[in-house]
């Protein structure tokens, strides 16, 4: 299936899914309400007894003497409902983040199972805060009981589409009759493809256009009912590739052209459009124009602003005050590195050396430990003793944060290098890691920095963060940070 019909379907299966979470709030204030009944009934009496009661009080609506069945302080559902509102939008983020609708529609149970387990409880984490901010009142049971039937009815409609799906009687409703065109070779390893990863597509013909004429192709449309054609024009000419879009143009039938006319080993293709013209854009960087880009750089903002309100006055004013007690020069440190596509920008940190630091680099440079254009030393005389305590516990980068507010940094990406050792890099592949925003901390910080002293190794470390990007690896990332900065493990 086309990404266009993937997207129309993902955005109705979120919108579906988020209202089963809305569904699966009613029914947690439900069991709520009632289980609390039930166990008010069971007050004073047998098990049996109690248990009539309820029935007869709640189904037949005979009250015996006073109500023992009323629930503890638990008001009706529509006082809660406008949690729903909160709910619907924030269980369809955390399943499109997650990553929920990028495996085929026949994934494995265990893998569903594992992301509904996740989207679950990240969705009962959320439901416990915004009914904290607003002062909602919902019963602590509710939440727990939310969590477990969210995970229940999802999966139930789960495993009802996935039966429906593979059923003869269903499949039928999801199957687009397709014809493959182009060379023998290139049709055989699409339909292999196809038939493991497009369960909805039904290749009904293939031909060679080299052989055969634009007439047969119709008769094979008419034949076959067919929806789409699709062409892997590598290795045919574009006039008769043109010719055979037309006669699909006058069919009514959907042509799909293969944009695979150069071989890349790392980009991906996707389609765009520019002054009304098809583009075809590859990339080997993750997508910026996405939901997930937008995210990410909301968390930037948000979290640099609440990083810096706390370290305000527990960090960047004693930092401040001690450096400029121990040694002449500015509190901060600045350098220009390499930011997005090698673009320079001003970095700030506290300076943990002294203040000729630079021109004391030269005479060091016998002592550089790390491969490689970077300059590394682990005992690096230059830095003062205040400047060690800071190195150890990371605290010289906090200054950091003003560089994520103004958009040069991300809290999570590589780090950013001088602009000179940019210069340096003696292979052009290293400078794909200046494809994302550079960031405060990396998988190379995460990953034992102080043992990494082969740039490839670090450039290797900052490629496979491109290359498996997600929101889900950053906060990974954010939350492996916390015991490197602190147990100290981030000197450098």
């Amino acid at each position: 299936m086309l990404r266009r019909d993937r997207h129309i379907r993902d955005q109705v299966h979120n919108l579906i899914n988020g209202l089963v979470f809305g569904l699966a709030l009613w029914l947690a204030h439900f069991i709520r309400f009632h289980w609390q009944a039930f166990i008010s009934g069971l007050r004073g009496l047998s098990i049996v007894k109690g248990l009539a009661h309820f029935v007869r009080y709640k189904l037949a609506g005979v009250p015996v003497g006073p109500d023992p069945y009323q629930p503890d302080p638990i008001g009706p559902f529509l006082h809660y409902a406008p949690l729903i509102l909160a709910v619907i939008p924030m269980a369809m983020l955390i399943l499109k983040i997650q990553g929920f609708y990028e495996e085929p529609g026949f994934a494995r149970r265990r893998w569903r199972a594992w992301q509904l387990v996740r989207a679950s409880f990240f969705s009962t984490i959320g439901l416990i805060l915004i009914d904290y901010l607003i002062r909602g009142g919902l019963p602590r049971g509710v939440p727990v009981l939310f969590g477990f039937c969210s995970f229940g009815l999802m999966s139930l409609k789960e495993e009802l589409l996935l039966r429906r799906r593979r059923s003869q009687s269903g499949g039928r409703g999801y199957t687009q009759r397709v014809v493959l065109v182009g060379a023998p070779d290139e049709t055989g390893r699409l339909r292999v493809e196809m038939r493991k990863t497009q369960p909805d597509l039904e290749v009904v013909e293939e031909m060679d256009l080299d052989k055969t004429t634009t007439d047969e192709l119709v008769s094979l449309l008419h034949e076959h009912s067919v929806n789409s054609v699709v062409f892997s024009a590598r290795h045919i000419s574009f006039g008769r590739i043109e010719e055979a879009i037309q006669a699909c143009e006058l069919e009514g039938v959907e042509a799909w052209l293969l944009a695979d006319f150069f071989q890349t080993r790392i980009s991906r293709a996707s389609i765009d459009d520019l002054c009304g013209r098809p583009m075809v854009v590859f990339h080997s960087g993750p997508e910026t124009a996405s939901w997930a880009g937008v995210v990410k750089q909301f968390i930037d903002v948000v979290g640099a602003l609440l990083l810096l309100l706390f370290a305000l006055p527990f960090i960047f004013l004693p930092a401040a005050i001690m450096i400029k007690l121990t040694s002449p020069g500015p509190v901060f440190f600045r350098q220009r590195r390499a930011g997005l596509n090698g673009r320079p920008f001003m970095m700030f940190k506290f300076r943990s050396m002294v203040s000729n630091a630079e021109q004391l680099k030269q005479e060091l440079a016998s002592l550089n430990e790390m491969s490689g254009p970077v300059f590394k030393i682990t005992n690096d005389p230059r830095v003062t003793k205040v400047g060690r305590v800071l190195r150890k516990l990371s605290f010289d980068e906090f200054p950091q944060l003003f560089n994520v507010l103004m958009g040069d940094m991300s809290l999570v990406g590589p780090r950013p290098l001088p602009v000179e050792e940019v210069s340096r890099f003696d292979d052009l592949a290293h400078r794909r890691r200046l494809s994302v925003k550079p960031g405060l901390t990396c998988l190379w910080q995460v990953s034992g920095r102080n043992e990494v002293s082969d740039f490839k190794e670090w450039v290797r470390l900052d490629l496979e963060y491109i290359d498996h990007w997600s929101l889900w690896l950053d906060f990974k990332i954010l939350w492996w940070t916390i015991p490197v900065v602190l147990l100290g493990k981030g000197a450098h």
